[in-house]
């Protein structure tokens, strides 16, 4: 294993912000992985795990401990077939886009609305990560992680991942290490049926109709790069961490005082917060309708050193020179800013380490 020290954690997250990791150990293969995190839990240290960091904000004080980087790599066709479909293992440090691109080359159907999303495979399962009416619980199949409490490697099924909209039992906790991930996937010629408006225009077919494989890849990558959601160095709109914060979902009751107080701040003939059925009495609605209506437009911010996306106001972004400090600030601002015009508290995304909003 490849063992740093003091390396600036800034250069291995989206956002580019964060300090330096006190100690940084680089695992190539599920077996380092393991090893990496036994020996920093043997030695009652603090441990970091980081895969794609297209999901943290880390402190300008970095992290005072042990970060380990998953970069193991591996893709397994444990079998394929027209009636089975094909049953992929992916090891946590394969690249999610590298793996969707390949499921369109190979026929794998069920992944290709994902296209472009940063990060690693292993961390798809922590968040239920999705996009454009797909999500990965609708297709993973097993999930393997190293369980840092019992010292086992243990396998969890779908029902045992609690997988709800961008959350899982993964996630908010650092008991589990993902070491890798196997998807069930439809071997086929279309994608799975379109089931996103803007996609559908995009496409300019109806709704639910399946396409090449290649037609909806491209088709997502396109909306995505509108938005400036596909990462491009050049492009400061894409020093992000994609959304920042999560869909609203409320009791009907808390939607109906939301709609309430939007008719008084935008009048009676005004705009009107989307609505989405949740089931169970529940309402969702759009983060990024909210952050536009409470006065927070695209741009909010410029020139910087942090600001909202120029494509997309659910971006928080890094203009270039920020700190962790000022995104944190400008979410903050956001967040205060949503609740006092409309009564809702956003909740961000990404992970904070060494602070909070």
């Amino acid at each position: 294993m490849q063992v740093e020290h003091d390396v600036p954690l800034a250069t291995l997250t989206t956002m580019r912000v964060g300090g330096p990791a006190q100690r940084l150990v680089t695992a190539r293969t599920t077996d380092e992985l393991v090893d990496a995190v036994r020996e920093v839990d043997d030695a009652d240290e603090p441990l970091l795990v980081v895969s794609g960091g297209s999901n943290l904000v880390v402190s300008d004080e970095g992290f005072a401990g042990t970060v380990v980087l998953v970069r193991s790599s591996g893709i397994e066709v444990q079998s394929q077939d027209w009636c089975g479909g094909a049953f992929v293992r992916v090891a946590a440090g394969e690249s999610w886009d590298g793996l969707v691109e390949r499921a369109v080359a190979e026929g794998w159907a069920g992944i290709e609305a994902m296209s472009g999303i940063p990060g690693l495979t292993g961390a798809t399962p922590v968040q239920n990560v999705g996009a454009y009416g797909q999500e990965v619980a609708q297709t993973i199949a097993q999930v393997r992680v190293w369980d840092r409490r019992e010292e086992r490697v243990r396998t969890f099924f779908p029902a045992d991942c609690g997988f709800t909209y961008r959350h899982s039992v993964f996630k908010g906790t650092d008991r589990y290490v993902v070491l890798d991930v196997a998807f069930q996937l439809e071997v086929a010629d279309l994608s799975r049926p379109v089931a996103y408006a803007a996609l559908a225009a995009g496409l300019d077919v109806p709704l639910g109709t399946r396409v090449p494989l290649s037609d909806a890849r491209e088709a997502v990558l396109e909306q995505r790069r509108r938005r400036g959601m596909v990462l491009e160095p050049g492009d400061h709109d894409t020093w992000s961490c994609g959304s920042f914060f999560t869909n609203p979902i409320l009791p009907v009751g808390a939607f109906a005082e939301l709609e309430e107080r939007a008719r008084q701040r935008l009048g009676s003939d005004g705009p009107v917060p989307p609505r989405f059925d949740a089931g169970d009495g529940l309402a969702k609605t759009s983060a990024a309708w909210l952050i536009d209506r409470a006065g927070f437009g695209k741009g909010f911010g410029l020139p910087g050193p942090a600001a909202l996306s120029t494509k997309h106001t659910l971006a928080v972004t890094n203009r270039g020179g920020a700190t962790a400090a000022d995104v944190a600030a400008l979410a903050r601002q956001v967040r205060d800013g949503v609740q006092e015009a409309f009564g809702v508290t956003l909740v961000n995304e990404p992970v904070f380490v060494g602070h909070h909003l």
